[in-house]
């Protein structure tokens, strides 16, 4: 059983004999999420929804994580913690929680790659995160808890190892990547986009953050490409390759991810429809009649 708000404010020895304002807030697909007010002060509070493990989170990771990219400036400051219940307070950003609509804007493939670059430039996480890895193990749960998953999807886990192999074949050194980058995970500062909420962050590809991030924002080619160039100085053709292949591998994991959430989440949400149009988008993608190409390219 996850732990309630106000339990995590009598827990909270700093909060004690203070003046308490509960806020909740709307948006979390896996938790649920609070403004706290303290005297004045606002903070943002994560109370972790229940059976994350099934979906490989690691509480220890995400808080060692979340106070590493804290520390480039692009995550919020850790103000307090309960890892015995996988809560954390953050400090509260003001600023605009970003959605696809609002990424459309021009100008966004720089700002994005600004802070991504950042991010990835700052302290070392304290796991790796690999998607290949990461699909085998939610198929495995898949499997255990008899869970449905969209049609002709195990038909294509013949393909992984050749897309696993291309992007091996010459690997970019890894980085502190978020993994997860929805849209509503950026906020914009004024200044800059924060990006917030690291339970699947982990030393990984740079390709894989940045396709991931195109993936989910739904940009274009052409977006694609300028993203692409503006964090690593030209859109070569092996760079995009990689992109373009982790793309389709964000989608084939996220797929198992959503499926999972369908049978286990309490959250009103559609995950199952979710599920659907993420197998649709990567099976597109293992269609296209360039993916030998870029096979080719990313192992060259």
């Amino acid at each position: 059983m996850t732990i309630r708000i106000e339990q995590v404010v009598e827990a909270v020895d700093a909060w004690r004999g203070r003046r308490v304002g509960i806020e909740p807030l709307t948006g979390g697909l896996t938790n649920v999420n609070y403004a706290v007010t303290v005297d004045g002060e606002r903070m943002f509070v994560r109370v972790p929804g229940a059976d994350r493990a099934v979906l490989a989170v690691d509480r220890t990771n995400e808080l060692h994580n979340t106070r590493a990219a804290a520390e480039t400036g692009i995550g919020a400051r850790v103000v307090h913690s309960l890892p015995e219940h996988g809560v954390i307070v953050l400090e509260w950003i003001d600023g605009r929680t970003m959605s696809n609509e609002a990424f459309a804007d021009d100008g966004m493939p720089a700002r994005v790659a600004d802070s991504l670059r950042r991010l990835h430039a700052g302290p070392r996480f304290l796991d790796d995160f690999d998607m290949f890895r990461l699909t085998e193990r939610y198929l495995r749960v898949a499997d255990e808890r008899d869970i449905p998953i969209p049609a002709g999807y195990r038909d294509r886990m013949g393909q992984m190892p050749e897309l696993e192999a291309a992007l091996r074949a010459r690997p970019l050194p890894t980085v502190p990547c978020h993994n997860d980058l929805l849209a509503e995970n950026y906020l914009d500062d004024g200044i800059q986009l924060r990006i917030v909420d690291y339970e699947y962050s982990g030393n990984g590809d740079p390709t894989f953050e940045l396709g991931n991030t195109c993936q989910e924002l739904g940009w274009d080619t052409r977006r694609v490409e300028l993203l692409c160039a503006a964090y690593f100085g030209a859109a070569t053709p092996a760079l995009l390759a990689r992109m373009r292949l982790n793309m389709i591998m964000s989608d084939v994991g996220w797929t198992l991810w959503a499926a999972i959430q369908a049978r286990i989440s309490t959250i009103e949400f559609d995950f199952w429809g979710w599920a659907e149009a993420r197998w649709a988008r990567a099976a597109v993608g293992l269609d296209a009649d360039d993916l030998a190409d870029l096979l080719r390219l990313a192992a060259e």
